[in-house]
């Protein structure tokens, strides 16, 4: 088939939502389809479209349905589809998920969140990522823990910055941020919490190999969201062998499991601060939270993901 994935993300983005797309067209081409990424919906000749962002590409789903009805329209939802414009932007992103063929979620614990009526829609689809070409090689001068993501409200970005100042004086904690601030406020706050607090790094928009780099450096990764679809940094920390200290969210749950021991209540530094302290002061607590990642380990192949985007696209085509 000819695939039109719309993204709203532009060729020189480096956001989630560009990493998707650019993921999905190769499991799409290797699978057989013909795979154009655009923007818009301008390609009059395709079989099938699939949306990365219900909210965003909101005029490309209704302009496609409204021309094509008969062909087939997947419609990934996003974490701010999911648990904000479904509410904010709630005619635009409803009529979105409602005109799709087939909805795709990024954790199972998305049908909670989505109106019961459409959950029938609903594919979850688990993120890959490849494991690291080189082995790991933490730090042994200090404890370094990653944060990697954009700084803007839904990621509470600074809330790893401010729990590692809660810790103990000779903590030897580090908070290595890889992440764009998406405005000048965040570039200040990240500059000047960069300046002040001797353990936090920012280190700004870095490439994916840099990323990977970090992870192989890292005795640990946070993910400090008050909202996530499904964050690809989980699967990727996984897969690189890196355990994860996470939000208590349905975005992260979704992906790491209902026992997962590594969770603190979202926005509460000091709850994060004791998390840390556990992960540097307790070895034992450290190997349970990597054993439990590796238990999780196979939902994030190439394989799995590849297999899930073959069942759908066969689903939706009978």
């Amino acid at each position: 088939m000819k695939i039109n994935l719309v993204t709203p993300a532009g060729k020189q983005s480096r956001s989630g939502n560009r990493t998707t797309a650019l993921r999905w067209a190769r499991i799409l081409r290797n699978l057989g389809h013909r795979v154009a990424i655009n923007s818009s919906d301008d390609d009059k000749s395709t079989d099938m479209m699939v949306a990365v962002h219900a909210w965003r590409s909101a005029h490309s789903i209704r302009t496609f349905s409204d021309r094509f009805p008969e062909k087939p329209l997947i419609v990934l939802l996003a974490g701010t589809d999911i648990y904000e414009f479904q509410y904010t932007h709630r005619e635009e992103t409803i009529d979105a998920m409602t005109r799709a063929s087939a909805l795709v979620g990024l954790h199972e614990l998305v049908y909670r969140a989505i109106p019961q009526p459409l959950t029938h829609k609903l594919h979850i689809i688990y993120q890959s990522s490849l494991p690291l070409p080189f082995p790991n090689k933490p730090s042994r001068r200090w404890l370094d823990v990653c944060v990697v993501g954009h700084l803007r409200k839904v990621k509470d970005p600074l809330r790893a910055a401010t729990a590692a100042n809660l810790l103990p004086g000779d903590s030897r904690i580090r908070i290595i941020h890889l992440g764009k601030a998406l405005n000048k406020s965040w570039e200040a706050q990240a500059v000047e919490e960069t300046k002040n607090n001797p353990r936090y790094i920012w280190r700004g928009e870095v490439t994916r190999w840099e990323v990977r780099r970090q992870y192989a450096r890292s005795h640990a990764m946070i993910i400090s969201s008050i909202l996530e679809g499904g964050a690809n940094v989980i699967s990727e920390a996984i897969v690189c062998k890196v355990p994860v200290i996470a939000s208590h969210i349905d975005g992260n749950v979704g992906l790491l499991g209902s026992n997962y021991e590594g969770y603190y209540p979202p926005k509460d530094a000091s709850a994060l601060s004791i998390v840390l302290n556990r992960l540097e002061r307790e070895p034992t607590f450290r190997e349970l939270l990597s054993a439990q990642c590796a238990k999780r380990a196979e939902l994030f192949t190439p394989k799995n993901e590849t297999a899930s985007w073959k069942r759908l696209i066969t689903t939706i085509a009978d």
